[in-house]
């Protein structure tokens, strides 16, 4: 299990919090979600075999926030 953090700009309130939440928890090969809303990031705990960063990235894009 791998574990890394994405610094993400743009969430402002726990709606933003709750969609980046779930945005990440529906791609295969995560298993683990914390979004810190004050720090702007959210670690991800992943099976790096079924999931890559890049597309955790685009996740959060496809949500309306940025990758910093």
């Amino acid at each position: 299990m791998e574990q890394t953090t994405l610094k993400i700009d743009g969430m402002t309130c726990g709606h933003c919090k709750s969609a980046v939440t779930t945005a990440l928890k529906e791609l295969e090969g995560v298993s683990g979600v914390e979004v810190n809303l004050e720090e702007g990031t959210a670690t991800v705990s992943y099976d790096d075999s079924s999931v890559s960063v890049s597309a955790m990235n685009e996740a959060v894009e496809e949500q309306g926030y940025d990758i910093k």
